[in-house]
């Protein structure tokens, strides 16, 4: 069942890591450029912490699942988003999104090995805490950057804040 488990993570993980560079190369010349760039750098690494853990607890990275990690993604792109040509600020808004559900289902993984590691001698506690603490600050950086992008995507000149013109 871990084995299970911490393959279907890998295979988030994947998807995350894509999304993360993905979302920072085209946000270049953007105010969300720098944090993203810095998100993107933690979270392939905590895709390879991950990797690294599973080594360590004898469980198998299943390939197919890692290729399907990263199909989902890159299908993931091919989504509506009002715009034909440019990049549409609806698209970093949902990017912003996708990547919050990813890193708290990266806070899951870190809090089931946590739990784990209290009977399992293979697994580090204080790493695992060290993996939560950057989990939860990305975390926070990801929704700090979601407000700011709501603003962006849906400021309208000419409304008020109900969305009524005034």
């Amino acid at each position: 069942m871990l084995g299970i488990y911490l393959n279907d993570h890998l295979a988030g993980s994947t998807a995350g890591v894509e999304r993360a560079r993905y979302l920072t190369r085209a946000s270049r010349g953007t105010a969300i450029a720098s944090a993203m760039g810095q998100i993107a750098t933690e979270i392939a690494q905590d895709r390879d912490m991950l990797l690294e853990l599973m080594r360590r607890l004898d469980v198998p990275a299943r390939q197919y699942k890692i290729l399907a990690g990263w199909a989902v993604e890159k299908a993931g792109r091919l989504k509506a988003n009002g715009r034909i040509v440019r990049r549409s600020p609806l698209s970093t808004l949902i990017e912003l999104e996708v990547l919050r559900v990813g890193v708290q289902g990266k806070v899951a993984v870190w809090q089931t090995l946590r739990r784990l590691s209290e009977s399992e001698d293979r697994l580090d506690p204080g790493l695992i805490d060290d993996l939560l603490d950057r989990a939860h600050r990305q975390l926070r950086t990801l929704e700090e950057l979601h407000l700011r992008q709501v603003t962006e995507t849906f400021r309208t000149p000419g409304r008020s804040r109900t969305g009524a013109r005034g």
